[in-house]
C-alpha cells in the first residue's frame, strides 16, 4: 500500500510517499513544493492545487494523511495555512483516495515518542526510520514522511 503524508504549507507544501508491505515499510520519495511567496494568496493556491494535482495523478496512493492545523500567534498565518489545507483536501476528495488526520503533537510523539520533540528530532528518527540521508531533504518533507509513518502505526487500530 502507498501512502502519502502530507504537511500542508501555503509557501511550502511538504510531502512524503511510504510502501507498506506487511510490517515493513520503505520511503517510496518526498520532496517540497516550493510556492512562491510573492505572489498572491489565490495564485499561490492554484499553484498548490496543480502541484498536488501532478504528485497524486503520478504516484496515485491508496491512503492520505495530512497534519491538522497546529495553533500559531499569527492569525493571518493560520488563515493561509487553512485555505491550503482545504486546497489539498480537496484535491484528495477528487481522486476519492481516503483522507486521515493527525496533530503535529500526534506525528511527533508517534515516531519521536515526545509529542514536544523538535524538527530535528523528528528529522532524525525519519532519518534512521527509513534510512535516509535527510540532509537532502526540507524539513517539511521529512515531516511530511512523518505524517505518513505517524498513520502507519496507527493503521493496526483503525
Amino acid at each position: 500500500m502507498l501512502i502519502i503524508g502530507i504537511d500542508p504549507g501555503s509557501r511550502f507544501c511538504g510531502y512524503g510517499l511510504i510502501e507498506c508491505q506487511g510490517k515493513r515499510i520503505t520511503a517510496a520519495g518526498c520532496d517540497v513544493i516550493p510556492i512562491r511567496e510573492k505572489l498572491p494568496l489565490q495564485q499561490r493556491l492554484l499553484v498548490l492545487y496543480q502541484e498536488m494535482s501532478a504528485i497524486l495523478d503520478e504516484h496515485k496512493p491508496e491512503q492520505a494523511v495530512v497534519e491538522t492545523i497546529f495553533y500559531h500567534k499569527h492569525i493571518q498565518a493560520i488563515f493561509a495555512l487553512g485555505h491550503a489545507r482545504g486546497i489539498i483536501l480537496l484535491t484528495l476528495v477528487q481522486r476519492d483516495i481516503p483522507i486521515y488526520e493527525y496533530s503535529p503533537r500526534e506525528v511527533k510523539k508517534a515516531v519521536v515518542g515526545n509529542g514536544n520533540a523538535t524538527k530535528q528530532q523528528v528529522r532524525y528518527m525519519i532519518g534512521k526510520l527509513l534510512n535516509l540521508d535527510t540532509v537532502k531533504h526540507r524539513d517539511d518533507a521529512a515531516d511530511a514522511l512523518a505524517v505518513a509513518m505517524c498513520h502507519f502505526h496507527r493503521m493496526r487500530f483503525l
